[in-house]
């Protein structure tokens, strides 16, 4: 069993699109001309998206901010994902999963990776946007100050 949290990413032309949206991706592995599986250390930050289609239109779009998981870890079942994750964001339904791209895109604008944001920063964007709320922005004087943080932890 490997120390690592696999995704299966997933693309069948205007059917079926799962993929990552930002995370650092460890090691790859190619199942078919249509999958692979993406792998993540422990510890680290990953967003996932999946998109779904069938004849009349779009029927599933849903986002997940997870955290990998040590061996041994406890950890929510996600669909796709070995063996699972700590789940930061989980939002389905496009126009919250649309809010949490431009979120994404926002913190990249700051010039920050979006893997390095404060975890509990993707907590409050999911329990705003779950009750229909604006999610306050991420600053870089939010992220210094969470960087600082992890450097008195440690």
């Amino acid at each position: 069993m490997s120390d690592l949290t696999g995704v299966e990413v997933l693309w069948l032309e205007k059917r079926i699109e799962n993929r990552i949206r930002f995370g650092r991706v460890v090691e790859e592995r190619k199942i078919d001309r249509h999958r692979r599986v993406l792998s993540f250390a422990p510890g680290s930050i990953f967003a996932f998206v999946r998109w779904t289609s069938n004849d009349f239109g779009t029927i599933i779009s849903r986002i997940d901010i997870l955290r990998a998981v040590a061996p041994g870890q406890r950890c929510s079942t996600v669909s796709y994902v070995t063996p699972g994750g700590e789940i930061l964001l989980r939002l389905s339904g496009w126009p919250k999963v649309e809010r949490v791209l431009q979120m994404v895109d926002a913190v990249e604008a700051l010039d920050i990776d979006p893997t390095d944001v404060a975890p509990d920063h993707w907590h409050h964007v999911h329990n705003r946007l779950s009750v229909n709320e604006n999610p306050r922005p991420y600053t870089k004087a939010r992220h210094q100050a969470w960087l600082h943080r992890q450097k008195v932890m440690r």
